[in-house]
């Protein structure tokens, strides 16, 4: 007796790429609405990972940058609706950097599609799901972001740059390495507790 087993192709939705998101949300409106979104059972893609701010003014785009760099493959700013911010008239900063960061990272190659800005009151989380939902369609349609990921230092960076590290830097030579600026700022937690 025979047996003929046959495999079926993966469905569509196993194969499907899944973006990671990462949302940076003010504290006072947009990760209200998110609260008040899961709250009321509003469903939504679960791609996204909230980060709280205290406003969208505190968004520096080194944090965007890190985040793509890191593995995100698209990057979500939330805030108060212009004219209703706590901090008076931050969220506009934030409106400022994110259109200069949208250029800057076109520089780098990368679509501007991956970064948005959405304006979302504690009242709205069904809107927030629904531009959720839909900035995870926008990205999954643009595909991984195929950016490199590692953080070499030192030696080891510049043996990444294709050209080997003795040419560069003599044998016996070390090089400091200086701390990145807002790594330098930010308080070693274990002094922090200690």
């Amino acid at each position: 007796m025979t047996t003929t087993v046959t495999t079926e192709p993966a469905t569509t939705a196993e194969s499907r790429f899944e973006p990671v998101i990462i949302g940076f949300t003010c504290n006072w409106c947009s990760y209200r609405a998110a609260d008040l979104a899961g709250t009321a059972r509003v469903k939504y893609a679960p791609n996204v990972r909230l980060i709280r701010l205290m406003c969208s003014g505190r968004l520096d785009p080194t944090f965007v940058l890190r985040a793509l760099s890191d593995g995100a493959d698209g990057v979500m700013i939330t805030g108060c609706h212009p004219g209703e911010c706590h901090y008076i008239e931050q969220n506009l900063n934030a409106l400022r950097r994110f259109l200069l960061l949208r250029r800057t990272l076109e520089q780098f190659g990368i679509e501007r599609g991956r970064v948005k800005l959405v304006w979302a009151s504690a009242a709205e989380g069904v809107r927030l799901g629904h531009e959720i939902d839909t900035f995870v369609e926008e990205v999954r349609a643009l595909g991984p972001l195929d950016w490199p990921t590692s953080r070499l230092e030192g030696p080891e960076a510049i043996g990444s740059l294709g050209i080997p590290p003795e040419e560069i830097v003599p044998e016996g030579v070390t090089i400091p390495i200086a701390p990145v600026a807002s790594e330098a700022a930010a308080p070693n937690l274990a002094e922090v507790t200690a």
